[in-house]
């Protein structure tokens, strides 16, 4: 789980893990591991889950955390239109990094969409790139489910 601070990383990890969502706000310090088995079709898959600290001025995403990441997803904030283009940083990072690892991006918290600052214009330039785009809410739990269901098809290369 790549992106800013605050864009809603930990509370996509928790909906989808445990089922919940908590309205207070917790700061990831480092990275929080968690697991989940999953089945794809007729395949188990274990997940290992690495929630990283929010990316901002104070603290930058090591390339490190990225080594061996079979994909990721970054996410943004749909109410905060910075977080989109440090999303789109840590993918020029991560690429390399993982060495081309399938990723989705996330645009979180779309039960705001009238509070929603990133273009929709910016999303289909990014679409018609080859981004994988989907829209979610921790909160109201859209999308959590299919994302990462989406994701590890596409690390286990079953699309």
């Amino acid at each position: 789980m790549l992106g800013a601070f605050a864009v809603g990383k930990t509370s996509l990890v928790q909906r989808f893990v445990n089922s919940i969502f908590s309205d207070k706000y917790h700061t990831t310090i480092g990275v929080k591991i968690d697991q989940k088995i999953v089945k794809v079709d007729d395949t188990e898959v274990t997940l290992m889950l690495w929630d990283l600290y929010g990316d901002d001025d104070f603290m930058i995403v090591k390339p490190t955390y990225l080594y061996g990441s079979s994909g990721y997803f970054l996410v943004a904030d749909g109410t905060r239109a910075e977080t989109l283009q440090i999303a789109k940083r840590l993918q020029e990072m991560a690429e390399v990094t993982t060495k081309n690892a399938p990723f989705i991006l996330l645009i979180n918290k779309s039960d705001l969409t009238e509070a929603w600052e990133i273009d929709p214009e910016a999303i289909n330039r990014l679409k018609q790139s080859g981004w994988q785009i989907m829209l979610t809410s921790a909160k109201e739990d859209k999308m959590v489910e299919e994302a990462f269901s989406l994701l590890t098809k596409m690390m286990l290369e079953i699309q």
